[in-house]
């Protein structure tokens, strides 16, 4: 897969991490809360286009 230089990613048990690379390799993420309040910080939010590798 090519790395999006555009997507930096240091979750390399994600599918779409770019192995040798700290990038993904997709086009574009998904960013969703994973709270049902207001997100407040980072830890309120995750990526939401994830995929076990």
């Amino acid at each position: 897969m090519k790395a999006n230089r555009s997507i930096g990613c240091s979750v390399t048990e994600c599918k779409y991490h770019a192995k040798g690379e700290m990038l993904c390799s997709l086009d574009q993420i998904k960013v969703a809360k994973n709270v049902t309040s207001t997100a407040t910080s980072e830890s309120d939010t995750e990526c939401a286009t994830f995929e076990k590798e």
